[in-house]
């Protein structure tokens, strides 16, 4: 099994909405935060949001605040990244991570496993 399997991703319009969906398997949302990193063309990889294990809890990053969303549903084992009001430079691929226990921040939670990724793309 593939520990985690990105969809979602598509071809959006400057502020519409896209849902990222993250299906995990061999592991309990429980037990393993799960967050989102996006990586742009030319650009450094960027952590997106998380959500902690121990309460359901989420952080993200300043440039997403306001307009994505971080969510899961523990009885589908899927964890969702709703994003609104999206903007050009959303556009990447976006990856599913897993790894430690409570999400600090979105970029550093002890990540041990990638996903494969889904891409997005903002434009008109």
């Amino acid at each position: 099994q593939v520990p985690l399997v990105e969809s979602g991703g598509g071809l959006v319009q400057p502020g519409g909405s896209l849902r990222l969906s993250c299906k995990v398997s061999g592991f309990s949302l429980d037990d393993v935060a799960v967050g989102w990193f996006r990586q742009a063309p030319g650009k450094e990889r960027e952590g997106v949001s998380c959500i902690s294990a121990m309460d359901g809890s989420t952080v993200y990053a300043d440039s997403v605040k306001g307009r994505f969303t971080m969510s899961r549903d523990n009885a589908k084992n899927t964890v969702y990244l709703q994003m609104n009001s999206l903007k050009p430079e959303d556009t990447g691929v976006y990856y599913c991570t897993k790894g430690g226990y409570v999400c600090y921040n979105s970029e550093d939670y002890g990540m041990d496993y990638w996903g494969e990724g889904t891409l997005v793309t903002v434009s008109s």
